[in-house]
């Protein structure tokens, strides 16, 4: 096998990574020739530690006269893995286990008689963020091995194990906080209904939905990772947490492409274009889904994490993008209408809502998937629960602005106009250039 090709695709495939939350984490490997194969990653402390063990250790090829200093396991941060890279194409070494600016966890030469296990505990004190990283630098050599690995670090006078990666610790908080909130939203929103119950609609109800989800996925999510700082496993938080962050992305898709054609509030019925996207979003959310939890649960080690992760972002991308057409539908047919049927008024008030709200889902859209991850690409790893926060905020500020702008109004500002507002309203959407998407 020739490395030297597989550069670029490696560096890429390591640096992808960053963003994993460590825990105990069981892997198989199975007839394996990759030369490089990135097990997680971990924001150390001053006191971190790795438990590394390793069963059912094969090669394809039994040589006694293989090297086998040249397989093995070693720790590596992103800054390091660049010059490794670098070493490597000016061929100074011929293998990542040889260079020194990785420190190595365990190679296969020290299994001594017990060639099929080892067990082994790497104290790290310098604080960084380290990838475990397996290397097999001999020639069309196949491994297979069970592996397991538990990264932490040591807190507090009683050296207690905190299994969430430094910069993550405060996340069950985070995520608690928010749910809070979003419970708090959802009484809010239940009051709003309950006192302007004769004008509310559908979309209400359904806007009730979405919040009450997010609320209970964010407290999954708390408890999630909660759990895991504590432990190093979920206990099946993370089924719960799947299972409402499939519906709140269901829900929230569905109610951007509702709200952008008018149903329920504007028009009690959808056109078949409207239902075509509907048809596209829903499946591909179920696709999203997936690819998400196969990302969480393999970890980078399987051979098709990475594409599963391509097929994450593309469909995420193609749903952002199938939610905005409604909307733009929308503002074309008021345009239209207000040409038509003389209410030049109401319809300007609509155009402006429609308009707002458009803007309003690129921001969101934007800082959410361009935004965030630039901030988990810069921000040192002491700091990436920042991430989560500004996602979240951004998230909380759309629903806010998504509520009030859409909210029950027993005075319906569409239909109290004077013939002065009539007239300036007019003159206001001739004025206006042709709105494009």
């Amino acid at each position: 096998m020739d490395l030297s090709s597989r550069f670029p695709s490696i560096l890429i495939f390591f640096l992808s990574i960053s963003v994993v939350f460590a825990e105990i984490r069981k892997s198989e490997i199975r007839s394996d020739d990759r030369p490089i194969i990135p097990l997680d990653v971990f924001g150390f402390t001053h006191s971190g530690r790795l438990e590394l063990d390793a069963s059912k250790i094969s090669l394809s090829n039994n040589n006694p006269d293989l090297d086998l200093s040249k397989v093995g396991f070693f720790l590596c941060t992103r800054d390091a893995w660049v010059h490794v890279i670098q070493q490597l194409e000016e061929e100074e070494i011929t293998c990542a286990l040889q260079s020194d600016l990785v420190k190595h966890v365990f190679t296969f030469n020290k299994l001594g008689k017990n060639t099929e296990k080892f067990s082994t505990v790497f104290t790290e004190n310098d604080a960084d963020q380290y990838s475990l990283v397996f290397a097999n630098c001999l020639q069309q050599v196949k491994v297979s091995m069970d592996v397991r690995s538990a990264m932490y670090n040591l807190e507090g006078k009683k050296g207690g194990r905190d299994y969430l990666s430094a910069g993550r610790t405060v996340l069950p908080k985070v995520y608690f906080l928010f749910s809070v909130i979003y419970f708090s939203l959802a009484a809010t929103w239940i009051y709003v209904l309950y006192r302007k119950r004769l004008t509310v609609f559908a979309i209400h109800f359904f806007m009730l939905g979405v919040v009450i989800l997010k609320a209970l996925n964010l407290l999954c999510e708390a408890e999630d990772k909660s759990y895991i700082k504590k432990t190093g496993n979920a206990h099946g938080w993370d089924v719960l947490f799947y299972i409402f962050n499939f519906l709140k992305g269901i829900t929230l898709f569905t109610l951007i492409v509702l709200i952008g054609t008018g149903w329920s509030f504007l028009k009690p019925y959808l056109q078949d274009k409207e239902k075509k996207v509907l048809m596209i979003v829903i499946p591909l959310q179920v696709v999203a889904n997936f690819a998400q939890v196969v990302i969480d649960e393999t970890g980078p080690y399987g051979q098709d994490w990475f594409t599963w992760k391509q097929i994450f972002l593309l469909v995420d991308v193609v749903c952002c993008c199938a939610v905005l057409f409604p909307i733009v539908w929308s503002i074309k047919n008021l345009r239209e209408a207000a040409k038509t049927d003389g209410k030049a008024a109401v319809n300007l008030v609509k155009l402006t809502l429609f308009r707002h709200y458009y803007i309003v889902v690129i921001c969101y859209i934007y800082f959410t998937r361009v935004v965030v991850y630039a901030l988990e690409t810069i921000t040192s790893y002491k700091y990436m629960w920042t991430s989560v926060v500004a996602s979240e905020l951004a998230t909380l500020a759309f629903y806010l602005f998504t509520g009030y702008k859409f909210r029950p109004e027993v005075h319906n500002p569409y239909f109290v106009v004077d013939d002065e507002e009539e007239e300036a309203a007019a003159e206001a959407l001739k004025l206006e250039d042709e709105f494009e998407l």
